[in-house]
């Protein structure tokens, strides 16, 4: 999903994850993934009770502030919110791919004023990243 640079990343979180496809070795592709790790921007009540209507593992941390009103309101607040910590540390691999594509200083600051150019140059960054990886690998 293709934003503009200032918007926030979080309202976009179900639409993205509505176009998810998840690949296994046989067969069609799953609309739904086993479990998401997101980082604690993305844990919103909605979020959440997207992630459970699905069936999917959230594998989100509470913010602060969430955790301090679910306290405050005592029993009627709800359980604490449960996550996979090992789980949620491999969310770094994302990270690091996103601090490669800004590595292109067209992408960190996104110069381009068309959104067909912008993800062009996604694209094209993606290619470049994918095929020095390959390199690495291929004997």
């Amino acid at each position: 999903m293709l934003t503009e640079g200032q918007a926030a990343d979080s309202p976009q979180f179900i639409t993205v994850l509505e176009k998810v496809r998840v690949r296994g070795p046989v067969g069609r592709p799953r609309t739904r993934p086993g479990a998401v790790a997101a980082d604690k921007a993305y844990s919103s009540r909605g979020n959440r009770a997207y992630l459970r209507k699905r069936h999917i593992k959230a594998v989100i941390p509470e913010k602060r502030d969430q955790a301090a009103s679910r306290k405050k309101k005592g029993s009627g607040g709800g359980r604490p919110v449960s996550h996979d910590a090992d789980l949620y540390k491999e969310r770094n691999i994302i990270e690091r791919l996103i601090n490669k594509l800004k590595a292109w200083r067209g992408i960190a600051t996104r110069f381009d004023k068309t959104p067909e150019s912008y993800l062009a140059g996604l694209q094209l960054r993606g290619a470049m990243i994918w095929i020095k990886d390959l390199a690495k690998t291929t004997p």
